[in-house]
């Protein structure tokens, strides 16, 4: 779980500082990089985010750019592969998860047209709420990953601290009720 503790963090450690300085806590628009912010999430589940840093790329091989289609349409053949393959963490549960996202997000797409639209029609609910939602469409999010994903990603605040240099750009580019919860 990062915490208000990862703006310190990001200054002694370069792998950690590109991730908070351009990514942590910024919007994400796109549907396919949103599906990778919550599958690597769910990676990140019992391991350091510093694991999950360091095998992004290989993340983006294997599963093919984090294609929601094609991800939707892989049978046992691609489970395998994903399995065998060391780049990766090679979690079987975390790899169905995966899969069922993918086609979940697939479903969503078909009413409200994208990933992203149907997250923005949630307006300003509470992380309970969102927990909630994420368990009734999604596999392998609990609490933890929700509002990792959901601060990662801009849905929620506490990315950054108010005396962080990103702090600032974060506020600015979030949704209005984001920017409301900002202290």
């Amino acid at each position: 779980m990062m915490t208000q503790h990862y703006c310190e963090k990001s200054k002694t450690d370069p792998l950690h500082r590109s991730y908070h300085d351009e990514e942590y806590g910024f919007p994400i628009k796109t549907d396919d990089a949103l599906f990778e912010r919550l599958v690597l999430e769910i990676n990140q589940a019992g391991l350091s985010w510093t694991t999950i840093l360091k095998k992004k790329n290989n993340f983006r091989l294997a599963y093919d750019s984090f294609d929601i289609a094609k991800i939707a349409q892989y049978d046992e053949i691609q489970r395998n592969r994903l399995l065998k393959d060391k780049g990766i963490i090679r979690n079987r549960l975390k790899i169905n998860a995966a899969i069922h996202n993918a086609r979940s997000i697939v479903v969503i797409c078909e009413n409200f047209d994208s990933f992203f639209n149907w997250l923005n029609s949630q307006g300003m609910i509470s992380l309970q709420q969102w927990v909630e939602l994420f368990r009734d469409n999604f596999k392998f999010t609990g609490p933890e990953i929700v509002r990792e994903f959901l601060v990662s990603t801009g849905y929620l605040p506490g990315a950054h601290h108010r005396n962080c240099p990103i702090y600032r750009t974060v506020k600015s580019l979030n949704p209005p009720w984001v920017r409301e919860q900002f202290k």
